[in-house]
């Protein structure tokens, strides 16, 4: 059928629009496929750069205990961890672990910041004794630590150290090894929770905050009794006690501090009281200086409750000249000094110190009655 040149004209800039429109939607279509390439490979990389670690979900003060229930395990962007970040449990666990004579296991990583692993997928544990490295194994069938020397086992008494907080961290903070630090002691099988209310504590003393115990003298001598212990406050009638602490301590620091609280109330003006740790996460617990009683010293070195290693401290530091002095010197003349005045107070002093903790477990069970 003939066509008029005006009807030709239409079909071919018809035509000519159809191509051209096809040819812009695959141009869309060519830079939407490059766009979603674009992104799949970009969140391909976000994912493989994906690296889960452990945050704080909850406020830590310095020197605070770090507990299972204190952090949670998020997942972050590996340029936004710092490098000694705790990524696994087992890291934590590893970190807290060190044999009977304090030396620490710890692993060892890659060329590329990874934990060296076994081939079960468990981590390898090394531990420097001696000044010698050695890789510490696992008895499969009891479950115990050893280690190879000169192809013979040698097993190792291990112990959990309590991991505490440097400084002060807020919640949501990751957790580095750079951040915390080892208690100072293990929880030994003579600790036990003891309550005082002889001392005079400073003003803003709360749980948690780590104290030295303190024994002043009227001519100035100042002796440290026990150092750094952890202070729990018992709540009573719904406030804290106002006279009242609680202290982890051995039977052997139990001994120095009766024999402490004796001194105290034999030497008149004399003062017992408790100094609180600024950081106490970064500062080392300070050296004791009291020295017990002679009486209390024989009665350390014949309790069968006394670990060796406690024991064999206090008559070290009993048997140095220096100390030796401090007892002769001044605790010992200051009590002779009190005389019968002296002992008089003692049993006025203890009795009432049994009277306010009569009084305070009253009102203790009398706020528990109130709560039901």
């Amino acid at each position: 059928m003939a066509t008029n040149p005006m009807q030709r004209k239409a079909r071919i800039s018809f035509i000519l629009g159809m191509l051209l429109t096809l040819l812009i939607c695959g141009v869309i279509i060519a830079l939407l496929f490059m766009q979603i390439k674009k992104y799949q490979d970009k969140e391909k990389a976000d994912v493989a750069s994906q690296v889960q670690v452990y945050a704080l979900n909850t406020d830590v003060g310095s020197g605070q205990v770090i507990t299972s229930d204190m952090y949670t395990r998020i997942t972050v962007n590996r340029s936004m961890v710092p490098a000694d970040a705790i990524g696994n449990l087992d890291n934590l666990s590893v970190y807290a672990l060190q044999d009977k004579e304090g030396n620490e296991l710890y692993i060892k990583r890659d060329s590329e910041g990874y934990a060296r692993k076994n081939e079960d997928g468990t981590l390898k544990l090394y531990i420097t004794k001696d000044n010698k490295e050695y890789e510490v194994m696992q008895d499969k069938e009891t479950g115990n630590y050893y280690i190879n020397n000169n192809n013979q086992k040698n097993y190792l008494e291990l112990n959990n150290i309590p991991i505490i907080a440097k400084v002060s961290m807020k919640k949501n903070t990751i957790i580095t090894t750079e951040l915390l630090t080892k208690g100072d002691d293990t929880i030994a099988n003579d600790v036990r929770r003891q309550e005082y209310n002889s001392f005079v504590l400073p003003m803003d003393l709360t749980t948690g905050d780590y104290v030295d115990l303190r024994l002043m003298l009227p001519t100035g001598q100042d002796y440290i009794v026990i150092a750094k212990k952890e202070v729990e406050i018992p709540i009573v009638g719904g406030s804290e006690s106002t006279d009242t602490v609680w202290l982890k301590v051995g039977e052997d620091e139990i001994l120095t501090i009766s024999s402490a609280i004796v001194d105290a109330f034999r030497i008149p003006g004399s003062k017992l009281y408790m100094t609180k740790y600024t950081e106490a996460g970064m500062q080392k617990a300070a050296t004791p200086t009291y020295i017990a009683t002679a009486e209390t010293v024989n009665l350390i070195n014949r309790d069968p409750n006394i670990l060796a290693k406690a024991s064999e401290e206090l008559n070290k530091r009993y048997n140095q000249v220096g100390y030796q002095e401090i007892r002769s010197n001044y605790l010992n003349k200051a009590v002779e000094a009190a005389g019968d005045e002296g002992e008089a107070n003692v049993r006025s002093k203890i009795q009432e110190s049994i009277t306010t903790t009569q009084d305070t477990r009253r009102k203790y069970l009398d706020s528990l009655g109130g709560a039901n």
